[in-house]
C-alpha cells in the first residue's frame, strides 16, 4: 500500500506530459479539429460549436488503432465493437470540446515560446541527446499529423492540462483526515482461523449420478472443432541472392546519404513578444534597446535574462540549444542561417514578436567514407529491391491462389512447398495456427464452407502464406465412457467443497449466536491463531486477509465476531476476530506529508472527474 501512495504521488505532471504527447492525446482523434469540413456534417453540437463527423471518425479510427496495438498484432480486430468505439470517441471528443471552452473563457494561455521549448526538450524527438527534425517528422506521421497540426493539438493539450492541474492542485486534506487514513493504514488485527477440509474422499458416487450430470450438461462434452490446413509459405529472404547492386547505383546512394547530412546550430535568442500588452512597434522599441546595449558591450546572456519574454531559455541567458533546419519559424531561422558564429542578428520579427539571434556554434557534421557505407548501402539497397520482389511475388502468389481450385498451380509456379498443419481449433494452437489471422481465414465462410483459397496472409513482415482447408472435424458428442472420469473428479471436488461449507456454515451460525464455545468449535484441528496482521500481511491466502479486514470491531475485550470463506480449493475457513489495534504514534514528518499527497492527489483526481460531469450536465449537448 505504500509503495502504491508512493507511486501515486509522484511525477504526475510529468508523467502527464509525456503521456499526453504520445499516447494519450492520439486518443482522441483530433486531428479533424484542423480539417476544414461543412457545418453540415456534425457528429454533435457542445455549445453551439460543432463536432464534426470527420473529427468523429478520425477520432474512431485512433482508438481503434491504439486498442490494436496494445492488444497485439493477433487480436481479432472484428470482434471490437463498432458501436461502443464511435460512442467512447464521441464521448471523449465533446468532453475535449467543453474542456477547450472552459480553459479559453479563464484566458488560459501557453506561449509559442514554451511550445517549442516542449518539443526540443522531449524525449521521443530526440537523437544522441540532440533534437533531430527527422526522427520528430516520423513521431508526428505515425501519429497522423503535420507539424502545424501538432503544435496546435499540442497546444490545446497544454491548456486542458493547465485547467486540469488547477482544479486537481488545489484540493487538500486535514491533518485529522491524514492521521485517519493513516489509523486504517497501519490498523492491525488480532484472529484466529479453523480450516475445514474438503474431504474428496468421503464423497461417495454412482454410476447414475455421472449419467445424470453427464446428460444435464451434454453441451460440454463435445469434441472441439478442429481444421487441418494445407499452405504456402513465401519467404523474403529466398530473395536475397536473386538481387545485385549496381557500382552506379551504389554510388549515387553515398552521395544520397552525404546529402542529407545536415549542421546543428547552437543558436540563442532574446524575444520581446507582441501581445495585447505590448504591440508591435513598442515590443520593437524595447528589442532595439536590448540592441543598443548590446553594441554597447553588454554580455547578451544577461540581456536575454533581463529583457527575453521567453521562459524556457531566458534562464539559461537564451540558449536555445542545437537544432537543425526545419525546426523555427522561418524568419528565424533564415536570420539564423545568415550569421557567423558569434555573431548577433539585427532584430528580425517573426510570428511569435520581435528576436535579436545570436549564433553561438556549429557543429558541422561528419562526412563519413565511401569505405565505412559501402556494407550498409549494399544492404540497403539490396533490401528496397528484395521488397519490391518480394511484394511483386506475394501478388503473384496471391493472384494465382484466387484463380487455382488448389494451391498445386500456385506452389509450381513460384517453386514453392505444400506444407500441413497440425489440427487446431478456433482457439488457435501452435506454429502456424499460432496466428490469429491465420485462424480468422481457416475459419471463414470462404474457406471452411467453400473450399477457397485464402487470400495471402502476412505472418510478418518477411513471410507470407496462402492456406486451404485439408481437413474439417466438425464437433461431436463424445461418449460417456470417454468423459466419465473428468465428470467423476469435477463432480467429487464440487461436493467435497459444498460438504465442507454446510459444515462451516453451521459451525459459524452456532458460533455467532454464542451457542458453541470457541473451545468447542475444533473439528479435529487447534485453531490457528496470528496475532497483529495487517493489511498486506504475508503468508495468509488473499481471500482470509479480505474477509478479516472487512470484519466490525468486537463489541468489547473478550469477544469475537466471525466470518467464513471458501477458498480456491474448497476449503472452508471459518475466521475469527479477535481484536483490532490502531497504534497513537505521531507520523513522521515524511510519513505524514507522503499520506498527505497521496490523499491531496486522490482528491484532486476525484475534483476534476466531477468538474467534468458537472460541465457535461450544464452544457448544452446536441448528438445527431
Amino acid at each position: 500500500m505504500l509503495q502504491n501512495i508512493r507511486d501515486n504521488s509522484q511525477g504526475w505532471i510529468a508523467k502527464t506530459i509525456i503521456g499526453l504527447i504520445v499516447v494519450l492525446l492520439a486518443l482522441t482523434g483530433v486531428e479533424a479539429v484542423f480539417t476544414g469540413t461543412s457545418n453540415s456534417q456534425n457528429a454533435a453540437e457542445v455549445n453551439g460549436e460543432k463536432v464534426t463527423l470527420n473529427a468523429l471518425s478520425q477520432a474512431v479510427e485512433m482508438q481503434r488503432r491504439q486498442l490494436l496495438q496494445q492488444l497485439g498484432r493477433d487480436f481479432d480486430a472484428s470482434l471490437l465493437d463498432e458501436k461502443l468505439l464511435r460512442e467512447a470517441a464521441l464521448k471523449g471528443l465533446i468532453e475535449r470540446t467543453l474542456l477547450l471552452q472552459v480553459a479559453a473563457d479563464a484566458k488560459f494561455g501557453f506561449s509559442p515560446q514554451a511550445l517549442d521549448q516542449l518539443i526540443l526538450q522531449t524525449p521521443e524527438f530526440l537523437v544522441d541527446g540532440q533534437f533531430d527534425a527527422d526522427r520528430f517528422d516520423q513521431v508526428i506521421r505515425q501519429l497522423g499529423y503535420t507539424r502545424m497540426q501538432f503544435r496546435q493539438m499540442l497546444e490545446q493539450e497544454m491548456l486542458i492540462g493547465q485547467l486540469r492541474a488547477g482544479i486537481s492542485g488545489s484540493a487538500f486534506v486535514t491533518d485529522a483526515q491524514v492521521m485517519a487514513f493513516a489509523r486504517l493504514e497501519k490498523q492491525t488485527r488480532d484472529f484466529a482461523t479453523l480450516t475445514l477440509k474438503a474431504d474428496s474422499s468421503a464423497v461417495q458416487l454412482s454410476d447414475d449420478d455421472i449419467k445424470a450430470y453427464y446428460d444435464a450438461q451434454a453441451s460440454q462434452f463435445m469434441s472441439p472443432e478442429q481444421v487441418v490446413l494445407e499452405y504456402v509459405e513465401l519467404n523474403k529472404d529466398a530473395f536475397f541472392d536473386q538481387v545485385e547492386v549496381s557500382d552506379e547505383d551504389l554510388q549515387s546512394a553515398y552521395e544520397n546519404e552525404i546529402a542529407n547530412l545536415a549542421e546543428q546550430r547552437q543558436a540563442a535568442h532574446i524575444l520581446v513578444e507582441v501581445s495585447d500588452a505590448l504591440d508591435d512597434k513598442q515590443a520593437k522599441a524595447k528589442i532595439e534597446e536590448a540592441q543598443k546595449r548590446l553594441q554597447q558591450g553588454e554580455d547578451f546572456a544577461v540581456l536575454a535574462k533581463e529583457f527575453s519574454d521567453d521562459p524556457g531559455s531566458a534562464v539559461n541567458g537564451g540558449d536555445l540549444g542545437y537544432a537543425g533546419p526545419g525546426v523555427y519559424d522561418p524568419a528565424f531561422e533564415e536570420a539564423l542561417y545568415a550569421l557567423s558564429e558569434g555573431q548577433v542578428s539585427a532584430p528580425v520579427r517573426s510570428e511569435f514578436g520581435w528576436h535579436l539571434i545570436k549564433l553561438l556554434a556549429v557543429q558541422a557534421p561528419e562526412v563519413p567514407s565511401f569505405a565505412s557505407l559501402q556494407e550498409k548501402l549494399v544492404r540497403d539497397l539490396k533490401a528496397r529491391q528484395l521488397e519490391r520482389r518480394f511484394v511483386e511475388a506475394s501478388k503473384q502468389l496471391e493472384d494465382a491462389a484466387f484463380e487455382a481450385s488448389d494451391l498445386a498451380q500456385p506452389a509450381q509456379e513460384l517453386g514453392l512447398d505444400i506444407k500441413t498443419s497440425e489440427a487446431f481449433g478456433r482457439e488457435g494452437g501452435e506454429g502456424l495456427a499460432a496466428n490469429r489471422q491465420v485462424v480468422q481465414a481457416a475459419f471463414s465462410a470462404e474457406v471452411l464452407e467453400d473450399g477457397s483459397n485464402s487470400s495471402a496472409i502476412e505472418l510478418d513482415p518477411n513471410t507470407v502464406v496462402v492456406l486451404r482447408v485439408k481437413e474439417h472435424k466438425k464437433p461431436e458428442q463424445l461418449a460417456l465412457e470417454q468423459v466419465a472420469e473428468s465428470i467423476r473428479e469435477q463432480l467429487t471436488r464440487v461436493r467435497a467443497s459444498e460438504a465442507a461449507k454446510a459444515e462451516g456454515e453451521a459451525l459459524l451460525a452456532a458460533l455467532k449466536e454464542g451457542k458453541t464455545p470457541v473451545e468447542q468449535a475444533e473439528s479435529g484441528q487447534a485453531w490457528e491463531v496470528v496475532e497483529a496482521a495487517t493489511r498486506s500481511q504475508e503468508g495468509i491466502d488473499p481471500i482470509v486477509l479480505q474477509a478479516l479486514f472487512r470484519l466490525p470491531k468486537p463489541n468489547a475485550a473478550g469477544q469475537s465476531t466471525f466470518t467464513g470463506v471458501t477458498l480456491e480449493n474448497g476449503d472452508f475457513v471459518v475466521v475469527r476476530l479477535n481484536g483490532v489495534s490502531e497504534p497513537e504514534m505521531p507520523l513522521a514528518a515524511e510519513e505524514k506529508a507522503m499520506y498527505s499527497r497521496f490523499l491531496a492527489s486522490r482528491s484532486g483526481q476525484q475534483d476534476f472527474v466531477a468538474f467534468r460531469k458537472q460541465l457535461e450536465a450544464k452544457a448544452d449537448i446536441e448528438r445527431f
